[in-house]
């Protein structure tokens, strides 16, 4: 008998577009970090204008988005699309087998080991008090999460909300703390949740991994049923993003 041929079979179009030498820089860089055109420039050596019309390629794509920086609008963001890049990712495997189609990030907590990380963004109020909370309690423990603001305050209460009804944690208790609380001490990973406190981070001893993730306020200042929106997609954010931060230091190997 014959072997079956299929010679209209074409790599999936993931494969294509990622596949270029510089898109496939970009993405990694991105999966550091989120990253603004003039630092992605300097990372690749490549001009802003030929980085900038692959950014597009990956954004029409939806790999990557853009959102403009809450510190300089003149500023904009990249950063992945994490979920929608495992499911293509996925999608691509099994399109060759299906043995080889990914599961979702396994979180390993016993081999993430002691680790110390603080979240930072602007007030300490929402973001960070969020992202501090589901570490710890997905991390079972293993890693001693902090949040703290350039300028606290008070804790929202559609940030405990959002957090009591998605994901049954809570929140009371949680307050708001100056980032000079943390001064001199040592963490593993800073990462800050805003663009602006980005800018007025200080440094830490130890040198630790400075992440960012350019993530929208959803304290608008407008009445909460208005922003309860807001803050469950910031949650939904916040979960995907801590569970890849997870997978990422369970794997020695890795970086972010």
């Amino acid at each position: 008998m014959s072997p079956q041929h299929h010679p209209d079979l074409a790599p999936p179009e993931f494969l294509q577009l990622a596949g270029h030498p510089l898109r496939w820089r970009l993405l990694s860089e991105l999966a550091l970090s989120d990253r603004a055109v003039q630092e992605l420039t300097g990372l690749v050596g490549e001009p802003q204008n030929l980085v900038s019309y692959h950014l597009a390629k990956l954004r029409d794509a939806r790999l990557v988005f853009a959102r403009r920086s809450a510190a300089d609008r003149r500023d904009t963001y990249y950063g992945l699309d994490l979920a929608r890049l495992g499911v293509l990712l996925s999608a691509a495997g099994g399109a060759l087998h299906p043995g080889l189609r990914l599961g979702p990030p396994a979180r390993n907590d016993a081999a993430v080991g002691p680790t110390r990380v603080l979240f930072l963004c602007t007030g300490n109020s929402a973001r960070s008090q969020m992202a501090e909370a589901l570490l710890r309690a997905r991390s079972g423990g293993a890693v001693e999460a902090h949040s703290a603001g350039s300028h606290p305050k008070p804790l929202h209460p559609s940030a405990a909300r959002v957090m009591r009804e998605k994901f049954n944690l809570d929140l009371a208790g949680h307050a708001s703390k100056h980032l000079d609380v943390f001064a001199g001490q040592r963490f593993d990973r800073v990462i800050s949740l805003c663009d602006k406190v980005r800018e007025a981070c200080p440094e830490f001893p130890g040198h630790p991994k400075n992440i960012h993730w350019s993530i929208p306020n959803p304290v608008t200042g407008e009445p909460d049923e208005a922003t309860w929106r807001l803050f469950r997609q910031t949650a939904t954010e916040l979960s995907v993003r801590v569970d890849f931060l997870l997978a990422a230091m369970a794997d020695r190997t890795s970086t972010p």
